[in-house]
């Protein structure tokens, strides 16, 4: 028992020793990408068809004591594990909104940016080289942790990678984010 439970320990810590090389950012002013309208240029774009909710994210918080950790990967249809390392993740609100984009871009359509003041409350982390992340200072509630792989020959990009999770206060969660 006491083995298993040092064993645990040492394993947290190798996890934190790993993912402290991950950059973490805050919301508001930064300018990072939409994760959802990441396709290509050439795409129709899909117009937004539920208008910015200010009365539902007004309710949210902006900021909070929990925190997302992971790591990015995409696997090809040749079995290929890809890493995303270098990436953008992003942990947005699980609101209405957002669940209209998040069902256009797994849809594998771009659609049209985000209105800015949602991205108010969307937190961001770049991964390292081994695709690991973590985001802090993130509120309670319920949340689309999402990215993308940039392809071999750096043309294009893996398909939308959303998991939904659930984040009590002050608490860390672990997200395999592939596809």
């Amino acid at each position: 028992m006491m083995a298993g439970n040092l064993w645990r320990g040492a394993l947290a810590l190798a996890v934190t020793l790993i993912l402290a090389g991950c950059e973490s950012f805050s919301t508001g002013s930064l300018q990072m990408p939409d994760i959802f309208d990441r396709s290509g240029s050439d795409e129709v774009v899909v117009k937004r068809q539920i208008p910015f909710p200010a009365d539902e994210y007004a309710r949210l918080e902006k900021t909070g004591t929990s925190a997302v950790q992971g790591r990015l990967t995409y696997t090809t249809s040749d079995g290929q594990t890809l890493v995303g390392g270098g990436e953008t993740v992003s942990v947005a609100p699980a609101t209405r909104y957002a669940a209209e984009a998040a069902d256009v871009a797994l849809s594998g359509r771009k659609i049209e940016p985000a209105d800015p003041r949602a991205r108010e409350y969307t937190h961001y982390a770049k991964t390292d080289g081994n695709g690991y992340f973590v985001v802090r200072g993130i509120p309670a509630g319920v949340f689309y942790v999402a990215g993308s792989v940039l392809l071999p020959g750096g043309e294009s990009r893996s398909p939308i990678i959303i998991k939904q999770i659930e984040l009590g206060k002050g608490q860390t969660r672990d997200v395999d984010l592939s596809r």
